[in-house]
């Protein structure tokens, strides 16, 4: 009978302010330093994508470097050039770049059939 009992302070508008700022702020570093820029890439990625043409050098996600041949408007796939005679059909997002005019391409020549060895007679 002597023990009052404990009540909780309840949290006035201010406290609550205070312990959301940092995240927040937080939320706020994250944004400006990860999520635009990489929306601003991936917007750029999608327009230089949208834009290839036919005789465009490239380089795919792969590495490979080669030269459109064929590129359709509505297609999501573009055909690609990378050797001598060796065409590659691909999605228009694995191209990773396109190429300067000035940057020249040797295209490897498409490496000669080889003949099988005559089998030797049995007897």
């Amino acid at each position: 009978m002597f023990i009052s009992p404990a009540f909780a302070q309840s949290a006035g508008p201010s406290m609550i302010a205070s312990q959301l700022l940092p995240f927040v702020l937080i939320f706020g570093v994250f944004y400006l330093m990860l999520i635009r820029p990489q929306q601003k890439r991936a917007k750029q990625h999608k327009e230089m994508v949208a834009k290839l043409s036919r005789g465009d050098k490239v380089i795919i996600s792969s590495g490979i470097t080669g030269i459109v041949s064929k590129a359709v408007a509505e297609k999501e796939t573009i055909e690609v050039e990378i050797a001598t005679g060796v065409y590659v059909n691909l999605l228009r997002a694995n191209v990773t770049s396109i190429l300067d005019n000035d940057t020249t391409i040797t295209l490897p020549q498409k490496a000669p059939a080889k003949k099988a060895a005559p089998k030797a007679k049995k007897s």
